[in-house]
């Protein structure tokens, strides 16, 4: 927390994937004021997910700092739990999210046309579309982006968001170089995703929420634009998908970056 507040991270959201980490995640929350929590169960704990642990995630999303369910979605490249079981639970908590009116925070490895089967069936469900949810500004984020343009234009339809972290710094990440800049800004936040994924020239050591930095300045240099640009932006984008505007008087255009899932 200290190097985030160092680098200029002037909120953090830090998404749980299970109950335990979810109920210490909060506590975090409790004891440091720019810290707030997304609750779910990740697609690799999927198999821990019954009627109870629904029960249990719907209270802890009543707490005032918990702004997003996630990290949900399916994960094929691990196979650590089967691909129906994680379905379900993907399912159901997107269901949750549109009860309770919180955007999604998506984990998709490996999964991508199955991820997106899942949630344009749900954005176009009657549940969905009678939701608090739908009347947001954004109803979910694609994070770890690794999609190509056509999935990223299909998301904004769905009223999604999109969010890279390190892999953007890498040096190898062609692709993703070269998808950038056909990207939506305004559609866009930044992420750590720490401990993994560490941005260039750290990786392989272990990630930290201060080095967003890196992540926008890489996007910036590969839009043409300087990182206070990006930062502005993705810090308004990103205010706007939690909804968080109002509860802070703090002019977010002036750190590297304001908040990240």
């Amino acid at each position: 927390m200290a190097q985030a507040r160092a680098a200029g991270v002037g909120l953090i959201v830090n998404p749980g994937i299970d109950l335990p980490h979810c109920r210490r995640a909060i506590e975090l929350a409790d004891a440091n004021e720019e810290l707030y929590v997304a609750v779910g169960i990740h697609p690799n704990s999927a198999d821990q997910f019954d009627d109870h642990t629904l029960a249990d995630l719907r209270h802890l999303a009543a707490h005032p700092k918990v702004v997003a369910i996630g990290e949900i979605g399916l994960d094929f490249y691990w196979n650590k739990v089967a691909a129906t079981v994680q379905q379900d639970a993907f399912v159901r908590q997107l269901d949750l999210a549109a009860e309770l009116g919180l955007p999604v925070i998506i984990h998709s490895r490996d999964a991508n046309d199955a991820v997106a089967d899942v949630l344009r069936t749900w954005v176009h469900s009657a549940a969905f579309q009678h939701s608090r949810l739908a009347q947001r500004p954004y109803a979910g984020v694609l994070h770890a982006y690794s999609g190509g343009l056509a999935l990223a234009e299909e998301a904004y339809d769905w009223n999604f968001v999109l969010s890279l972290g390190g892999p953007v710094t890498f040096r190898n990440a062609h692709a993703l170089h070269a998808l950038l800049p056909a990207l939506r800004l305004d559609r866009l936040m930044l992420e750590t995703d720490a401990p993994y994924l560490t941005p260039h020239p750290y990786r392989g050591q272990r990630n930290t929420p201060g080095y967003v930095a890196l992540v926008c300045e890489q996007i910036a240099k590969l839009r043409g634009l300087t990182a206070a640009q990006v930062a502005a932006q993705t810090s308004v984008t990103a205010l706007r998908f939690y909804g968080l505007e109002d509860r802070f008087g703090v002019d977010f255009s002036t750190h590297h970056a304001a908040v990240f899932p």
